[in-house]
């Protein structure tokens, strides 16, 4: 029988009577990203943990559906969300300041990956990814920024990838060269672990801690759309605890750096990937 989960061990104890304290009792999270996959997961967690919460996400039904189900757990609104929109961005912001009177814990989760075009090399489509993957974290963490600022206080969650940190140089083998990967995806992931660490050094002054979570590869089902069973086997047996994660996997970290057990912990990146990736 498999290890429970975080998620899956707190459901019992509580269910049993064996726990009556949460984490992140009173806190107001957004979550990017949170109407399916690991976002969603995120959301529950977070929820189970004492949190209002927004569901963000651009999918109005995927998110609405979300809703519906997380709903049962405790207070959550959904809110319209297109991370790479300047606009859109600072409305989630206010209309979680608007309701719940707060920004405590932003997840910036939202990315393209399931629907991520990996053929399509293009400047255009490059400069697209970077809009969503990054630029939308940004954003996000802007229009964040000031009413953390304002309170004193604040825990900002990045979500980078392995695919930062793992070249896999066989999914690049080819035997006439066509032109340049753009990598689009590895790059802005790259580029998350890099803006965690800036983005921390300017927000500490003011109370805000910024960490960064860095998943494995996770079964998602668009994760089970991109990879072959085969590779997803030897990913297993690759990481040293012959694991693969499931969503839910992700967000006991999550939890520890939205919380007042990780105040005095920014700046940093946790892989959490059942040690598939060790970077020093």
């Amino acid at each position: 029988m498999p290890p429970l989960s975080s998620t899956r061990v707190l459901t019992l104890w509580k269910a049993r009577g064996n726990i009556d304290f949460v984490r992140l009792e009173g806190k107001v999270a957004i979550v990017t990203g949170a109407g399916r996959g690991i976002g969603k997961a995120y959301a529950a967690r977070l929820l189970d943990e004492g949190a209002r919460v927004i569901v963000a996400d651009i999918n109005r039904e995927g998110g609405e559906a979300a809703l519906e189900e997380l709903s049962a757990r405790g207070e959550a609104i959904f809110v319209p969300t297109d991370v790479a929109d300047e606009d859109s961005a600072a409305d989630c912001v206010r209309r979680s300041v608007d309701r719940f009177g707060a920004v405590d814990v932003l997840l910036n989760n939202a990315a393209l990956f399931g629907d991520l075009d990996k053929t399509d090399h293009s400047l255009t489509y490059l400069k697209r990814v970077f809009d969503v993957n990054l630029h939308g974290a940004w954003l996000m963490t802007r229009a964040a920024a000031k009413p953390m600022v304002d309170q004193g206080r604040g825990r900002v969650i990045m979500q980078a990838s392995d695919a930062a940190y793992i070249y896999a140089p066989d999914r690049f083998e080819a035997p006439v060269f066509d032109g340049l990967n753009s990598f689009g995806y590895n790059q802005t992931k790259w580029g998350i672990v890099g803006l965690t660490k800036f983005l921390a050094v300017q927000l500490g002054q003011y109370g805000i801690t910024v960490n960064c979570i860095s998943p494995g590869p996770v079964l998602t089902d668009a994760m089970k759309a991109d990879l072959e069973p085969a590779r997803i086997e030897e990913l297993r047996r690759k990481s040293a605890l012959h694991r693969t994660l499931e969503p839910e996997d992700l967000t006991g970290a999550a939890v520890f750096f939205a919380s007042d057990d990780a105040a005095m912990v920014t700046g940093q990146v946790l892989c959490v990937d059942a040690g598939l990736c060790m970077p020093a």
